[in-house]
């Protein structure tokens, strides 16, 4: 039966509503050798929570989470904020970008195979919340708790503006779990035309391109990129909104709201998508930021008064997370 996996189980589709598709509620990036930054978005359940309720309350339902493993993936932490906001909470699997690597996942040491067979075992049989693989048949740990399911591939993603080596292997393990599962595959590569090497790699593993996200488009500000993205039949994304770091971040979304206009003229609501990637205490509320709300409290107004119709929001916020996030 068609669904969407969320940390609570399967839902029906229709449930979903207005739906946030490329989000974090916790993560640490700071950890990794020389990086001084401290880059991460606090644990803070009270803190967290008050945020997630600023989304619901602007009518907000529904949020996907790409933390993975190596940068803080823990379903117990989904499990628990999903119950307490009344948000439905989508887990992703995967593993993020080569510097991120978790030493145990093994990349340089497995193969295509093993790596994309340990995916969709967790699609299969779910995560402990403790955060371990369930054993084959699908017995629950001693430590408790229903097993928690990924209801998405991602974010995978590239440090530079190429595939290394280890990360090429990671997006063919994901074209061949996706294949497997039928879970789209959500993307991270940041101010290049990298995302049509990966859509190559997607392409050549033979994974249905309809079902590939292709994340941070907001980062390459480009017509032509974002027309042969689409040609090849995958979906765009645009999730730095409301984003502050950088000048393009901060003076940049007229041109974004160019750029989808342009889009939509042509025809292409069915492939856009858009969401903020919180990920840092600073883009919180509570220290200075926009928050979770921005999208539905600022962009889209803004979106209004440049001549965007509430179908063609409706179709972008609703219909076509649905259509990513749906299985079966």
């Amino acid at each position: 039966m068609a669904h969407v996996q969320t940390v609570l189980g399967p839902l029906a589709p229709e449930r979903l509503g207005f739906t946030l598709p490329h989000e974090h509620t916790q993560i640490a990036l700071w950890q990794i050798p020389d990086r001084w930054d401290y880059w991460q978005l606090t644990r803070d359940r009270g803190v967290v929570l008050d945020e997630l309720a600023r989304f619901h309350d602007a009518g907000g339902a529904s949020l996907v989470d790409l933390t993975l493993p190596g940068v803080g993936r823990d379903p117990a932490w989904l499990v628990d904020l999903s119950r307490a906001s009344q948000l439905n909470i989508v887990m992703g699997c995967g593993w993020y970008r080569g510097a991120y690597y978790p030493p145990e996942a093994l990349i340089d040491r497995r193969s295509v195979d093993v790596l994309a067979d340990e995916l969709v075992a967790e699609a299969t049989d779910g995560v402990a919340q403790a955060g371990g693989i369930i054993p084959a048949g699908g017995v629950i740990p001693a430590d408790g708790g229903e097993p928690v399911r990924p209801g998405i591939i991602g974010e995978i993603g590239t440090d530079k503006p190429w595939l290394s080596a280890q990360e090429e292997r990671v997006h063919r393990a994901a074209a061949r779990a996706s294949r497997r599962t039928g879970l789209t595959i959500t993307t991270h590569g940041v101010m290049s035309d990298v995302a049509l090497a990966q859509l190559a790699i997607f392409e050549e593993e033979g994974a249905d391109l309809s079902r590939v996200v292709i994340g941070h488009a907001d980062s390459y500000p480009s017509l032509d990129h974002y027309l042969e993205i689409v040609r090849r039949g995958a979906s765009i994304e645009f999730d730095f909104l409301g984003m502050s770091f950088t000048p393009q971040e901060r003076h940049g979304e007229r041109r974004v709201v160019d750029l989808l206009r342009e889009l939509l003229s042509r025809g292409h609501v069915g492939r856009i998508l858009l969401s903020q990637d919180v990920c840092h205490d600073a883009q919180l509320v509570r220290f200075g930021g926009n928050g979770y709300a921005y999208l539905a409290t600022s962009f889209l107004p803004r979106l209004r008064d440049a001549g965007v119709s509430d179908a063609e929001i409706e179709t972008i916020t609703i219909a076509n997370p649905r259509r990513i996030l749906t299985i079966g």
